[in-house]
């Protein structure tokens, strides 16, 4: 695996959970694989699990970690070609990107969609730029169309709690104040798919993802129907990629509630984090013995590991 920014740079993804699963139960085991090695991470977006859990990971492997933001305790970048650069940027991002290639031996980059131009947010300027121009492995913190390293430690919460081979799983919609991007929901979708899940999508008018990521899914705007029979609920906001940027609904009928979880098959309760109170969920959704939104975060840290794991022994 030369760089993990997608699903497609995993060749074997029952292996790479595998890993995961092993990274979970000897997380030692593995301490003397990065000595010597530096995992550069670079956060153009607020973090709080990403960014720790990440760097736990890396630690647990041996290695040196370097964090920074741009713009604030670093030089603002110009992401665009063949501009003058007589604004705010001070530093170019081909030249930032090749210096730190030189500095680390694996570059994690995190970058959201803008919301305002779907084509600029789809093409992956950021992310893509490092891996063109960095000179090692990149791995994906969170970019504008996906987060990967969630969707590995999703995969891996489902199968440790699972209790059918093939479970019925629903991505559900859930009102939010702001406009959100599709990456978490594009992601989860792509994984459960590839997992071969029961996958659900139930989302308001409007709200449809890109088909390249729901192709094999059920999709309805039924909720309660959705949730007929589910073993597992992940509650997501979005807003809306074909009118995009867009809130088109804030429907507060759409938050989970416990009359909600009723109709489920007793599913467990999966939120990405973090989760605003009562409009996504409601507390008594949050705080019940379905909810294991906890521990889908703790997996967070052997996900990174494994992944990180398996770039350093490809190396």
């Amino acid at each position: 695996m030369n760089h993990f920014t997608a699903l497609a740079d995993v060749p074997d993804l029952a292996l790479l959970l595998e890993r995961a699963a092993e990274c979970k139960r000897t997380p030692n085991a593995w301490s003397s694989l990065g000595r010597g090695r530096t995992l550069g991470m670079v956060f153009f977006n607020p973090s709080l699990r990403t960014r720790v859990s990440t760097h736990r990971a890396a630690t647990l492997l041996g290695m040196d970690v370097v964090s920074m933001s741009p713009g604030s305790d670093t030089w603002l970048l110009e992401t665009r070609d063949g501009v003058v650069m007589d604004g705010a940027a001070a530093e170019h991002i081909r030249e930032a990107a090749a210096v730190l290639g030189r500095y680390v031996d694996i570059l994690g980059i995190r970058s959201f969609a803008q919301l305002t131009n779907r084509d600029e947010d789809y093409a992956e300027t950021i992310l893509e730029r490092f891996v063109a121009c960095a000179g090692v492995p990149v791995i994906s913190l969170e970019s504008a169309t996906r987060h990967p390293l969630q969707s590995l430690a999703d995969m891996l919460t489902i199968e440790h709690f699972k209790r059918t081979s093939r479970p019925r799983v629903v991505l559900s919609w859930a009102p939010h104040p702001k406009a959100l991007p599709q990456a978490v929901p594009n992601s989860f979708a792509e994984w459960a798919i590839a997992m071969g899940y029961e996958l659900v999508i139930t989302h308001p008018p409007g709200y449809e993802l890109d088909e390249r990521f729901t192709a094999g899914a059920t999709i309805t705007h039924d909720q309660d129907a959705a949730f007929d029979g589910a073993d597992f609920v992940y509650a997501k906001n979005w807003s809306s990629y074909h009118d995009y940027g867009k809130i088109l609904c804030q429907d507060m009928r759409w938050q989970i509630t416990p009359e909600k979880m009723a109709r489920t098959r007793n599913a467990y309760f999966m939120h990405c984090l973090p989760i605003r109170r009562n409009m996504i969920a409601s507390d008594a959704v949050l705080d019940s013995p379905s909810s294991i939104i906890i521990e889908q975060a703790a997996n967070r840290v052997p996900a990174a590991q494994a992944v990180l794991r398996t770039i350093l022994e490809a190396q």
